[in-house]
């Protein structure tokens, strides 16, 4: 199955298109030469990526139209909401019904959120996140590929279990020829029509080497490829941008300067915004995010970290547990927990609601089996697969025992739709 729906192409203005999928239309720009209105197309992450032929399209649509709007009821029964609820507080119904209405919520209802440990509570602000999803996104859930490159990493930040001073680990770093075989599976074998290349920050490619590799993706196969290479430099992101990379996936980790100080070995937090703002000027897709559960993390932190994503322009937002990695300074320290990260999950969806995309990380589903399926259902609606080459996956060992590493792309995809389809989502990016 696609991850993505051919629309068809009703109007051209310069480098903005308007595609329509199934009586929706949406708003694309495009880097194609020759398109015409009545051209069909795959667009991601706002981007057409690929025309294709009218028969193929219409061959896909009729396979889908049987399917898309039953999986949209599914969807609607799913996110139905009911807000009369006894065991709440009056305080939290009340924020959770302006919430549900679209009205803006102070700091401090958000604060009152973030605090809440009534069991029931939490699971009306869950529905009221999914709610907000469905209305403003409807069922569309983006399914991405991930190739994680190579784990050398100059950086020495206190969580990583890639971390330049841990000795424990066993290095490795793909060659260009294993890239691009990598990279050709996972789009044309697997259908992923947007990719994200990975790394640490690994002085052992220089840019020009990572910027042909993305430049030679693009020159073969149609997808939207997005970047996470560390802090590669101001001037570098720009070069990479030109060659082709259209997303940045760089976490920020905390909003707060000493924390990330204490966090990354000394660095400066200033530095990791700089890049960020510099890529979205660039017209980079941002994906940023946090760490949740640091130690010395405060809920006020939290708070701050979803208004920094939502500043920098976030087009997803990417939250990660904190996970005690034994081989690092902060061992010993106890991992986030499911319910914090629902938390943060829920209320970015309530703070930037028609707009955020919101992933579930690889590490949340690492610290509960089942944490796929709450996320999506409070408020989340992309996920990545990870289509490394199964020999390098276990390597990447950011903090151990990662969800996923010893599964195949055919499992994960096979898992992944089953899921998708059980929840009436449609496995493909709508929101352009």
């Amino acid at each position: 199955m696609c991850y993505a729906i051919p629309g068809k192409i009703e109007a051209i203005a310069e480098k903005t298109v308007v595609v329509e999928y199934f009586g929706e239309k949406r708003k694309a720009y495009n880097e194609l030469d020759d398109l015409s209105v009545g051209d069909y197309v795959y667009a991601q992450g706002g981007f057409v990526i690929q025309k294709i032929p009218q028969d193929e399209a219409e061959s896909i649509l009729s396979v889908w139209k049987e399917t898309f709007f039953d999986l949209q009821e599914v969807d609607l029964k799913l996110s139905r909401l009911d807000l009369n609820q006894e065991s709440v507080s009056k305080e939290c119904l009340r924020i959770l019904d302006n919430a549900a209405e679209g009205r803006k919520l102070s700091r401090e209802d958000i604060l009152v959120l973030i605090k809440e440990k009534n069991k029931s509570a939490l699971e009306l602000l869950f529905k009221v996140a999914n709610f907000l999803r469905q209305k403003h996104h409807k069922n569309s859930c983006c399914v991405h590929g991930i190739i994680e490159i190579s784990n050398y990493c100059c950086a020495d930040c206190a969580y990583c279990g890639i971390s330049r001073s841990n000795k424990n680990v066993t290095r490795y770093r793909m060659s260009q020829k294993e890239i691009l075989e990598a990279a050709r599976q996972a789009i044309e074998e697997h259908g992923f029509k947007t990719l994200l290349l990975q790394s640490g920050e690994d002085s052992g490619y220089s840019i020009e080497e990572l910027a042909e590799i993305v430049r030679q993706i693009k020159a073969n196969w149609p997808a939207l490829i997005f970047i996470s290479f560390g802090e590669v430099g101001l001037d570098n992101l720009e070069l990479l941008y030109t060659a082709g990379a259209r997303g940045l996936l760089l976490r920020f980790e905390t909003s707060n300067p000493k924390l990330y100080k204490q966090a990354t070995g000394g660095k400066d937090l200033s530095s990791r915004i700089a890049h960020l703002k510099k890529a979205y000027a660039l017209g980079y897709l941002i994906i940023t995010g946090s760490l949740i559960g640091l130690p010395g993390q405060s809920e006020e932190d939290l708070l701050n970290d979803i208004f920094l994503a939502k500043e920098l322009h976030a087009e997803m937002y990417s939250f990660g547990p904190f996970i005690s990695h034994p081989q690092t300074p902060f061992t010993g320290n106890p991992s986030a927990s499911t319910e914090t990260m629902l938390k943060v999950i829920a209320l970015a969806r309530i703070i930037d609601s028609a707009h955020a995309k919101i992933l579930v990380t690889t590490a949340l589903e690492t610290i509960n089996p089942d944490a796929r399926r709450e996320a999506l259902l409070a408020g989340a609606n992309s996920v990545m697969l990870n289509a490394t080459p199964l020999k390098y996956r276990p390597l990447y060992n950011l903090y151990p025992l990662r969800a996923h590493e010893k599964e195949s792309i055919e499992v994960q995809i096979k898992d992944t739709i089953g899921l998708l389809m059980s929840l009436g989502r449609s496995p493909t990016d709508l929101s352009v």
